[in-house]
């Protein structure tokens, strides 16, 4: 049997992920080609990542220190969010558990019954990745005791994975894409060509093409459901700064009248945006905005950006899979666009055909995509919906905006009982439903009463053993800076 031929159209952080993976997955079982032009730029601002990049690159044999050498990428706890609740507020969302559950009952049960006992620490005293993020350190630990993702160049992760690719036989044409011929008597994609009039056939076309979604929806008409009315933020804008103090282990999300600002530490510079919606902040505002509050010397000119929050309704359809921001995006907040291009491509991959495209794949494939972005969606929504801020017309509309059904009841339920409960692989866990909802002002009227079952002096010492152990734990981590210099063969002083 021949082998499949494969056409991703588009390089990029999701060109070259998808590259990549295939080739190293699939080898000579499949023909792969991508297709990029030199002159078309990347969107490129994909910094922050999520915990399920560590599992991804181990899953293609990537050495971790080799990777972060190559991208200049840091480690990251979680995400610090700045004056979302009231203005002048902080709490931060960690990758890590917080506390012990019970199997019965979360550990946020025992914490909130300790409250009503007069057990005042803070939640946060229970969480290894949170207080070791603020106090800048980090380190592996046995059994991977210690959750953590990336904050990396995403155009140095595209180079370092082109390499990759290109090694495993992945094959790349310059030019940019003239035409998508479709086969008349299916409709499917026949090939794309380019401006050259090289014409390049393939089986299968996974469309790279980020917002232009030029195979998906310019040529297959797939559909796109707008969720602005949810997540009204439609611009942002990206500069790079020099480093001014050594890099911290997590990303800031610091929120404006309008919208909100990311900082993003690493190696070599630091990566800093401003997120807003143009409804109630001009463009030339947020750069005044966004400049006045920046640390370092400014190192690249702003790269403007218009966006709409949504989803495709086929990310699946025919012979061509969206992967990336041609499939939908989901505004930065929670650092998920470089997950969501993970996930696309190892899905593909388990539902890769044999021979003929199966429907019920296809349907499968769609299903799980959709319920992704829509579980990622209820999850942004939440940190706008979920706010005392009254001070602006942008914050009055977010809180008093009708949300969709799936996240009232999650809000409601855990206002009313303190539970979370995660559906199927839902990305984001309890701990993170918890610390997300009470960081933002929702604090639960009661708790579980498995919680009573433990004598004051019981549950006291419980508490005490777990802050204990979190600060041991802490105490002995070395300086996220120099641990980094010192795993990576990193110059310190570029971090300093």
């Amino acid at each position: 049997m021949r082998p499949r031929k494969i056409v991703i159209a588009g390089g990029g952080t999701a060109g070259w992920m998808a590259a990549a993976a295939i080739a190293r997955t699939m080898g000579a079982t499949v023909d792969l080609t991508l297709v990029e032009s030199e002159q078309i730029g990347t969107i490129g601002v994909g910094e922050s990542t999520i915990p399920p990049l560590v599992n991804y690159n181990r899953l293609l044999g990537i050495a971790e220190a080799d990777f972060m050498r190559a991208t200049q990428a840091t480690f990251k706890l979680g995400i610090l969010f700045d004056g979302w609740k009231d203005g002048g507020d902080r709490y931060f969302h960690s990758f890590g558990s917080t506390g012990k559950d019970h199997w019965s009952a979360g550990f946020q049960h025992f914490w909130l019954h300790g409250l009503s006992k007069g057990h005042t620490q803070s939640y946060d005293d229970y969480c290894l990745e949170l207080v070791a993020a603020l106090q800048g350190k980090f380190a592996h630990l046995p059994d991977d005791r210690m959750n953590y993702a990336y904050q990396l160049d995403s155009s140095l992760y595209a180079r370092f994975l082109r390499q990759m690719a290109e090694k495993d036989g992945a094959k790349r044409v310059e030019g940019k894409i003239a035409q998508v011929d479709l086969d008349g008597e299916t409709g499917d994609i026949a090939a794309l060509v380019l401006e050259s009039g090289t014409r390049i056939e393939g089986d299968l076309f996974l469309d790279c093409t980020g917002f232009r979604a030029l195979l998906i929806e310019q040529t297959l008409h797939a559909g796109f459901d707008d969720w602005t009315h949810w997540l009204p933020c439609d611009s942002a804008i990206a500069v790079q700064t020099e480093n001014v103090r050594p890099p911290v282990p997590y990303t800031r999300a610091m929120a404006h009248d309008a919208g909100w600002q990311w900082r993003i530490p690493l190696q070599h510079r630091t990566g800093n945006g401003i997120v807003f919606c143009s409804r109630y902040l001009s463009r030339e505002k947020a750069l005044e905005r966004l400049f006045g509050n920046v640390e370092g010397q400014v190192l690249t000119e702003p790269n403007h950006l218009r966006f709409v929050t949504g989803s495709r309704r086929r990310q699946w359809y025919r012979n061509c899979i969206a992967i990336g921001l041609s499939g939908g995006f989901m505004e930065p907040l929670e650092s998920t666009s470089i997950h969501l291009i993970q996930r696309a491509i190892l899905r593909l991959i388990r539902m890769m055909p044999a021979g003929e495209i199966s429907a019920r794949d296809v349907a499968e494939f769609n299903d799980q995509q959709d319920q992704d972005m829509i579980q990622i969606r209820d999850f942004l929504i939440l940190h706008y919906k979920a706010t005392e801020r009254r001070d602006s017309p942008f914050w009055r509309q977010c809180a008093t905006m009708a949300i969709p059904d799936t996240l009232a009841q999650k809000i409601e339920l855990f206002r009313e009982t303190g539970r979370v409960f995660r559906r199927n692989e839902e990305l984001f866990a309890e701990n993170s439903w918890v610390q997300v909802m009470m960081g933002q002002g929702i604090t639960p009227r009661t708790w579980h009463p498995i919680a009573g079952k433990l004598r004051d002096d019981e549950l006291a010492g419980l508490l005490g053993t777990l802050r204990e152990q979190v600060s041991r734990t802490v105490a002995g981590l070395p300086e996220h800076a120099a641990y980094i210099a010192r795993y990576c063969g990193a110059d310190p002083a570029r971090a300093a």
